[in-house]
């Protein structure tokens, strides 16, 4: 059995001429923005990578297939539908089974990437090890499929209401490369520094791109962390959006919120308490973000 993959008639014609593409998840058009701000930002980070001379791939499960890369009507649909399901590795298959409307997260987007032949992927900030998950056990399944599926992701970090310690140690311990992206220390999404070390660094795309080949020349499962730090003037610096993360996460224990529904909830009780300058700083890294992809994937095209 074929899987049930649907090419965009732009993503398909750049795949057949071997041109770079670009794998983009949709949960920021579903869950992660509001309307209309969602969709305007979805076509800018196409328009964003297009610029870059990449095509963009928006992901997304509707009518039981799996679209890479949707059209324009596609994409509007995708950002004003309801009850969209928010689809990891587990209810990926599901969803295509039963003909649901699903918007992928990272693990989701990694797996259609493979099977598209897409090595490039660029988010936000990637899910990792919750707070308090020695007790939770809250993990989030983007990290497993950093360590088995072979695509080079762009993100700003994890998203910093996680325990980026742990995270960053689950990473290691998985032998997923963590790069910074012309910068020591790990980005921390909406800020730039985490007090974290990032264990590699590098400047150059084509050191990403050689990186990238040389990791399936040697047979390595997994894939590529590059962690680009969000642009200076977007900023919100970790010792301001740490009272917000930590008067939030006390929202969410009192309120039993868990599993799936903690990082909406989390994100959206920041984005009160930043008065929108969280949700700003979010598309301003998520575009960057799009933007860097689109030249890794220029210089693997090479």
């Amino acid at each position: 059995m074929n899987p049930p993959l649907t090419l965009s008639a732009e993503v398909a014609a750049a795949l057949a001429a071997g041109r770079p593409v670009v794998a983009l998840e949709s949960t920021i058009v579903t869950h992660g923005l509001p309307a209309p701000r969602n969709l305007a930002v979805a076509r800018e980070a196409e328009a964003a990578i297009r610029a870059a001379g990449a095509a963009p791939a928006t992901i997304a499960v509707m009518g039981g297939r799996l679209h890479v890369g949707l059209e324009t009507e596609a994409l509007a649909a995708l950002a004003s539908a309801e009850d969209v399901w928010k689809l990891s590795r587990a209810d990926l298959a599901l969803a295509l089974a039963t003909g649901r409307t699903g918007a992928t997260t990272v693990a989701a987007t990694m797996i259609a990437a493979r099977l598209a032949r897409i090595p490039v992927f660029a988010t936000g900030g990637i899910g990792g090890v919750h707070r308090g998950a020695e007790t939770s056990f809250d993990i989030s399944a983007d990290l497993e499929e950093l360590a088995q599926t072979a695509v080079t992701v762009v993100c700003a970090g994890a998203k910093a209401i996680l325990d980026l310690p742990k995270t960053l140690e689950a990473l290691e311990t998985r032998g997923v490369p963590v790069i910074g992206w012309r910068t020591e220390e790990l980005p921390a999404f909406w800020s730039r520094r985490s007090g974290l070390a990032a264990p590699l660094r590098l400047d150059d795309v084509a050191e990403i791109a050689a990186a990238h080949r040389m990791r399936a020349a040697l047979g390595l499962p997994g894939g590529q962390l590059v962690c680009n730090p969000v642009p200076g003037a977007a900023e919100i610096p970790a010792e301001e959006i740490g009272a917000a993360i930590a008067a939030a996460l006390r929202e969410a224990e009192a309120a039993g919120v868990s599993g799936k529904a903690v990082t909406p909830f989390l994100l959206a009780r920041v984005l009160a308490a930043t008065e929108g300058r969280s949700l700003e700083t979010n598309v301003a890294l998520y575009l960057s973000n799009c933007r860097l992809a689109a030249e890794i994937a220029v210089a693997l095209s090479r």
